[in-house]
């Protein structure tokens, strides 16, 4: 039985992480907010439960244990709400989430000093 479960923490961990580093990818290549906020939302709704899953298996059963429990029933009942608040937000702000199916359509630029900064047209001069 424990080899049943050190191999079930280790898959635990290895899916986990590997949903970390691939929602950290996503916040670093994606092209708007909506989409790098789903990345984020991505590892903290599967990401994190699952390594604390696997390192709960690794602790046994114990008071460690009980506060991994908490820890992730924590993230899973905010980060889905945190993620819900901010793309409501945006979408109160007068952000549109980028359309790929649009020619023409590029995503918006990062935020800086505030807002974002508007490119010149090539073309008008």
């Amino acid at each position: 039985m424990s080899l049943f479960i050190e191999i079930l923490s280790w898959i635990c961990l290895v899916s986990g992480g590997f949903l970390c580093i691939s929602g950290g990818v996503g916040l670093l290549r994606l092209p708007d907010f909506f989409a790098r906020v789903h990345a984020a939302s991505v590892t903290e709704t599967l990401g994190a439960p699952l390594v604390l899953s696997g390192v709960m298996l690794q602790t046994g059963w114990s008071l460690d244990t009980i506060k991994l429990l908490m820890v992730a029933l924590f993230v899973l009942a905010t980060a889905p709400t945190a993620t819900h608040a901010m793309v409501k937000a945006a979408l109160h702000d007068g952000q549109t989430p980028f359309e790929a199916d649009d020619p023409g359509a590029k995503a918006a630029p990062p935020l800086e000093d505030g807002g974002p900064v508007e490119e010149e047209d090539p073309s008008s001069n």
